[in-house]
């Protein structure tokens, strides 16, 4: 099976209403929030949400989307229940017309530069793959923490479906992190100390906490509770801590971020 464009097989795609003053796929899935989207054609990302692999595109005023069949063949058309599910990963729900225009309103470094960074917003991930993507981005730069991921994923997560010459895989569960045989490989996948805490914090999520549904409620856990909790993980240090909670592990409190070119004074 091969990649799809919107131009090869329109009838394989559906669209959402979306200007990209609203969403900028380009901006957002290669801003170093998740590690798992590629453009493999022009302006056509691919990657993994749900266990399932989609490609994206976008006009000026609609956001396309495909899925691909969980096994070979040839599949159809996204469902109104795979749209949703694309709206909340994006959280389309949150205005960035009405948030830029109050941050432009206290802010006259952020009226000057945003005008560059049209449609950057926050993505709502899977709670596990955010955080343990998030243990790999200590001290480290996109292009590596990509490779660390992509490594973590085809070593110990289930692989989905292959297009073209890319396997994808799902994001490895907690017990396949907390196996007992996990470090020293992910050591030799190129983690480093990282290994180590991607290892611990998968047994602590289990053994001490509860598992899964501990790290999801989280989602739902005042700011401050998921902070407090998050920090007691082992490799999850203040300054990493303070990302999760907007990024996939609980609500954001208002859209925050810092794409490259908009920093702080």
């Amino acid at each position: 099976m091969r990649h799809r464009t919107l131009a090869s097989s329109p009838a394989l795609w559906a669209s959402i209403p979306c200007p990209r003053s609203e969403l900028r796929l380009d901006l957002v899935l290669a801003s170093g929030q998740s590690f798992r989207w590629r453009e493999h054609s022009p302006a056509h990302w691919s990657g993994v949400l749900g266990s399932r692999v989609w490609t994206l595109t976008q006009t000026d005023e609609r956001l396309y989307c495909t899925v691909y069949p969980e096994k070979e063949g040839r599949g159809g058309r996204p469902t109104p229940e795979d749209l949703k599910a694309i709206r909340e990963y994006f959280r389309l729900d949150v205005s960035l017309a009405r948030l830029y225009s109050h941050w432009g309103s206290v802010d006259p470094h952020f009226q000057k530069v945003a005008q560059k960074f049209q449609g950057v917003r926050l993505l709502r991930q899977d709670p596990t793959e955010c955080l343990f993507s998030f243990i790999c981005s200590s001290n480290n730069n996109i292009a590596r923490i990509t490779g660390m991921v992509e490594r973590l994923c085809q070593s110990l997560g289930p692989q989905l479906i292959q297009l073209d010459d890319v396997a994808y895989h799902g994001f490895p569960s907690l017990q396949a992190l907390a196996g007992s045989e996990v470090e020293p490989q992910l050591r030799k996948l190129g983690l480093g100390y990282r290994a180590r805490y991607v290892c611990a914090s998968a047994q602590a999520i289990l053994k001490e906490q509860g598992g899964l549904a501990w790290l999801q409620q989280l989602r739902e856990a005042p700011y401050e509770e998921a902070h407090q909790a998050l920090c007691a993980l082992p490799g999850v240090g203040t300054k990493l801590d303070e990302n999760l909670p907007h990024r996939g592990v609980q609500p954001q409190r208002g859209q925050l971020f810092r794409p490259s070119g908009m920093h702080s004074r």
